[in-house]
């Protein structure tokens, strides 16, 4: 049973954290492009 929470568990992390990805790659390609030109200056 304990397993069987844990895998339930580590599913709902990695469908999160691929969810996030494809949410927010845009925001953080965003942000990436602001940094660089804020070095750059």
């Amino acid at each position: 049973m304990e397993f069987l929470i844990v895998l339930a568990i580590l599913a709902a992390a990695a469908g999160g954290v691929l969810w996030g990805r494809k949410y927010f790659r845009h925001e953080i390609d965003r942000a990436k492009r602001i940094r660089r030109a804020n070095k750059n200056q």
